[in-house]
């Protein structure tokens, strides 16, 4: 279940899939609709998730493809490099976006992330409307699964 406003998932959510691994879905860091304070541990406690789970595997980061590269998205990206956390960008929203709109933010997102990486992450462009970019998708987490 998701709401439409930004900022409204405030719990870990685990969804055990096919009886063999695990898709946690986490709350966003960008949108929450929260005080400052309140804020700051929410980010505290995710980053905490993130950095102590011995046994993940990758972590989805959602961008949404209508907006030019967000500093917020730039930062959790840069993050997750220093801290050596595997991770796949995956623009969303696809569907809301004029043809070649969002593969243009997509490139000037991978040029922001070049100021402070070697090689880019992979990365994909979907739809949850659409199912653009789904079969995609769960073609690399198979292959992720079967290597974990």
């Amino acid at each position: 279940m998701v709401s439409s406003t930004p900022g409204r998932t405030r719990l870990i959510n685990f969804f055990l899939i096919n009886k063999k691994w695990m898709l946690v879905d986490l709350p966003g860091y960008g949108y929450a609709k929260a005080s400052g304070q309140h804020r700051n541990q929410f980010n505290e406690f995710v980053s905490d998730y993130i950095i102590k789970r011995s046994n993940l595997s990758c972590v989805f980061v959602l961008i949404d493809s209508r907006h030019s590269p967000q500093k917020i998205d730039l930062e959790f990206t840069q993050w997750l490099m220093e801290y050596q956390i595997p991770f796949v960008l995956v623009f969303t929203k696809n569907d809301k976006v004029k043809p070649g709109s969002a593969q243009r933010n997509v490139d000037l997102f991978n040029a922001a992330m070049g100021e402070f990486c070697d090689g880019l992450p992979r990365s994909y462009i979907s739809s949850a409307k659409t199912g653009d970019g789904r079969s995609e998708i769960l073609t690399f987490i198979d292959q992720a699964v079967a290597n974990f």
